[in-house]
């Protein structure tokens, strides 16, 4: 019989706080600061893109504790960046785990 685990607290509040600042305009400081990135919301696509690079990167020890989600929640600012400021380079650029959908 499998056993059937859950997200970590910490996880979760990890996700809950990403998804906090997105919606108020604040995620990715100073990195996105003054950035009008709204547009995401009227762009699935994109917002889906941004939560899967925060999904990708993320990281937890073997006890479910986030070891890095000021990393994780950079990488999705600077894909939200890249979407809506076309000279924004990313650095270093995405590598392909980072941006997979599952």
């Amino acid at each position: 019989m499998a056993t059937i685990q859950k997200l970590s607290n910490s996880f979760s509040g990890a996700l809950r706080t990403f998804s906090y600042w997105i919606a108020n305009g604040t995620v990715g400081l100073p990195l996105l600061e003054g950035i009008d990135y709204s547009c995401i919301f009227e762009e699935p696509s994109a917002l889906e893109q941004a939560y899967a690079i925060f999904a990708n990167v993320i990281e937890m020890d073997e006890v479910g504790i986030v070891c890095n989600a000021k990393y994780a929640e950079m990488r999705a600012a600077q894909y939200i960046r890249s979407y809506v400021d076309s000279s924004y380079k990313v650095e270093p650029e995405f590598e392909d785990w980072e941006i997979d959908l599952y």
